[in-house]
């Protein structure tokens, strides 16, 4: 017997009985209906196959089922084209068609034809795949025309219309809802618009039964919910009857992606806090108890004490603790960071605490040497500029056992350095390490040490629990007592000289400031070509000697880089000029003013980050954010959240909701953020349903194995590395 091969220009059929299971849709090799290869669905073939295949990624039946469409034509509304004006958007015609013609050179060639009713003429323009197009075209012939109406030398117009030909009684048929599915200029110009690919979808939907889609969300939540079956919501969602019907379609499926994201998420959670073992800190000893009651420089808040009995919670366990700690700049995640190393060395454990720059580790080093140094606890730095003598020193010490804190950059995951007990690893602004980096530091103990990662960057709650649900999440939501709030003033380029001048005022009194370019991706000349000219012109108002300036720029060595920004954080200069975002972290509790040059340029995080920096003092902080006159839309709501508030995680939320979440720095997993149909940002009481019914089904059944649950357990096992996120949300 002959074989068929998936991709294979042509399909060899040796007998009868192959061409009985063609025709009953089942191939050899493929254990279901949907498994099957596109070329093999009526209507599609090799060639368009390829297409699909290169265009959309649809590989499979599958895929084609899950190529959802954008929208639902209502057949049964037919505009007239008088009743098209300049607040028509999408309109649905009907008419005879005539005057096609094409018109224009090689470069500006167009298709052009005239649709006539009995109330007016409307041009149709096409610019893509004239010469297929122009075939298939008949004039006299009546189309039913959809399409979004613009406007060329004031007169309307459709380009790339949806066309059929129009039959009088199509509208008696029993699908009024046609649907339009995203397509390219390529598919189009091979006759696959997006109404051709809703043709071969029915087809599809056609062969299938419920067989063919099984189930996969248990019955109780189906009947809590009340939720269409997947078979029925599957159909639905490409051919409605009604609206309501592709309601309940869309609710189904989205809830859908949804739970089963959060039921990755959370089983990925559920299997560590089980199963993996961690150092037990049993103990809160002496060293936590003396510099929690003697030498805390301030009172903790409410939230440093929660995140705190949450860490002593886990490290209790003897399971590893895997928690992310999220705080706003300035709201104390370093003394939570100091009190967990404490309760590590409490225990007989070492601490290391790891960041992405030098000058951050410095700074942490310098911070936590002067909390602890009325007490009993050794800390040494580490990081690549360390002295060969000063090194060896610290490796001996560390491997002996007696150096109990080390604080340093990436220098620490070497090789050669090794701890005697490693029992908590701190990794400071986490999202500028790589997972293979952090690995390193785990694998330094026996038994794999407790890990915190911290980060200042504010993340949504919705974010967090779908980007990060397998982390267990803390967060402080306070700013320590007597911290002043930093002013947020918008000014215009034509004030310039203004906010010059209030800068001397403040650099007067003993005070530095920041001046921020910002950054254009593109172009590294461009970036360093807008830097010096904006350096000359602060030079211009802040002449040398009375005034020093450092400037940091993509261009510098990492040690000229260094070099300058120590010389700022030292007091040495009062400006510093920059195309970089100053490092997340960075204390100059001097620095009061931050001026960010055109301001419209940056994104709502940068710029909230960029604030960070100042307002870290006793003295009261400005941030002037600096702009052209001529604002878009986005850039004026950035800048008004900017002036209304200072809170992160409000600024946050509102990020996700101007950039959406692929774009939010700090997220990983991307693959668990591109949904086909749900949004984080739209589906937030939908979303919130899902993670409660999948850590509901976790609790009582977290292998998976009552009878309810097993073909929610099949299915996952079936997508397992086989998860294919469509590019079209």
């Amino acid at each position: 017997m002959g074989k068929i091969y998936a991709g294979d220009s042509k399909i060899k059929i040796d007998n009868c009985f192959q061409l009985f299971l063609l025709k009953n849709f089942i191939i050899p090799g493929y254990p279901n209906i949907l498994s099957n290869p596109i070329e093999y669905l009526k209507g599609v073939g090799p060639q368009r196959a390829d297409l699909l295949k290169k265009e959309l990624g649809i590989f499979t039946f599958n895929d084609l089922l899950l190529h959802f469409p954008y929208r639902h034509i209502d057949k049964t509304k037919i505009s007239l084209i008088s009743d098209i004006n300049f607040q028509t958007e999408y309109i649905q015609v009907a008419g005879v068609l005539f005057n096609i013609e094409v018109t224009g050179d090689k470069r500006s060639r167009r298709l052009t034809a005239q649709l006539k009713d009995k109330s007016g003429f409307l041009e149709l323009t096409w610019f893509q795949g004239i010469a297929w197009v122009q075939k298939m075209l008949q004039a006299g012939q009546p189309y039913l025309v959809y399409g979004k109406v613009s406007y060329f030398q004031s007169r309307p117009q459709i380009i790339h219309p949806e066309m059929e030909i129009f039959t009088s009684g199509k509208q008696d048929g029993k699908n009024f809802l046609d649907p339009v599915y995203p397509t390219t200029e390529k598919l189009r110009s091979r006759g696959l618009s997006g109404r051709q690919i809703g043709k071969l979808t029915q087809v599809l939907t056609g062969m299938l039964r419920e067989k063919d889609i099984p189930e996969n969300l248990p019955g109780s939540i189906i009947q809590q919910l009340k939720l269409a079956g997947r078979y029925t919501a599957l159909k639905q969602i490409h051919f409605p009857p009604s609206m309501a019907a592709y309601d309940d379609a869309v609710k189904r499926l989205k809830f859908e992606e949804l739970f089963i994201a959060q039921l990755r998420m959370n089983m990925l959670l559920s299997n560590r806090h089980r199963f993996s073992k961690g150092v037990v800190f049993d103990k809160v000893g002496g060293l936590f108890n003396t510099f929690y009651k003697d030498h805390l420089p301030f009172a903790l808040t409410g939230a440093q004490k929660r995140v705190i009995k949450e860490i002593r919670s886990d490290t209790a366990k003897g399971r590893q603790m895997n928690r992310l700690l999220q705080g706003d700049v300035g709201s104390g995640k370093t003394i939570v960071a100091l009190l967990t190393m404490l309760l590590a060395i409490d225990n007989g454990y070492q601490a290391c605490l790891m960041a992405p720059t030098e000058i951050l580790a410095r700074q942490h080093f310098a911070t936590i040497g002067s909390l602890l140094k009325k007490m009993p606890v050794t800390a040494g730095l580490l990081t690549g500029s360390a002295k060969s003598a000063g090194r060896k020193k610290i490796l001996k010490e560390l491997s002996e056992g007696s150096l109990q804190i080390l604080i340093g950059t990436h220098a620490v995951i070497e090789e050669a350095v090794q701890f005697k007990n490693l029992g908590i690893v701190i990794i400071d602004e986490q999202h500028r390490f790589g997972v293979a980096q952090r690995a390193k530091l785990w694998e330094k103990g026996e038994t794999p040490p407790h890990v915190l990662v911290m980060t200042a960057t504010p993340i949504p709650r919705t974010l967090a629990m779908t980007a990060y649900g397998d982390l267990d999440y803390s967060v402080i939501d306070e700013l320590p007592p007597g911290r002043q709030p930093v002013t947020t003033v918008h000014r215009l380029e034509s004030q310039r000289s203004r906010v010059m001048d209030f800068l001397k005022a403040e650099i007067d009194k003993g005070r530095q400031a920041y001046i921020i370019f910002p950054l254009i991706e593109e172009s590294d000349k461009l970036d360093y070509e807008n830097l010096m000219q904006g350096y000359e012109t602060v030079k211009g108002y802040f002449p040398e000697p009375k005034y020093w300036i450092s400037m940091v720029h993509g261009r510098q060595s990492a040690d000229q880089k260094e070099l300058n920004m120590k010389r700022f954080v030292e007091g040495d200069t009062q400006i510093m000029v920059s195309t970089t975002v100053i490092e997340v972290g960075v204390n100059v509790p001097n620095a009061t003013v931050m001026v960010i040059e055109s301001a419209e340029k940056f994104g709502l995080s940068q710029l909230h980050q960029l604030r960070g920096r100042v307002g870290r003092g006793a003295d009261k902080s400005y941030c002037i954010l600096l702009s052209g006159s001529k604002l878009g839309n986005d850039a004026r709501e950035r800048i008004r959240i900017m002036t209304s508030t200072g809170n992160g995680f409000e600024i946050a939320e509102k990020d996700l909701e101007l950039r959406g979440p692929g774009d939010i720095e700090g997220t990983r997993q991307s693959g668990v953020l591109n949904f086909r149909l749900a949004s984080i940002v739209n589906d937030r009481p939908l979303l919130e349903v899902a993670r409660n019914m999948a850590v509901a089904v976790l609790d009582n059944d977290p292998d998976l194995v009552s009878a309810e649950n097993l073909q929610l357990k099949e299915y996952l096992n079936e997508q397992k590395g086989n998860v294919i996120w469509s590019k079209i949300s």
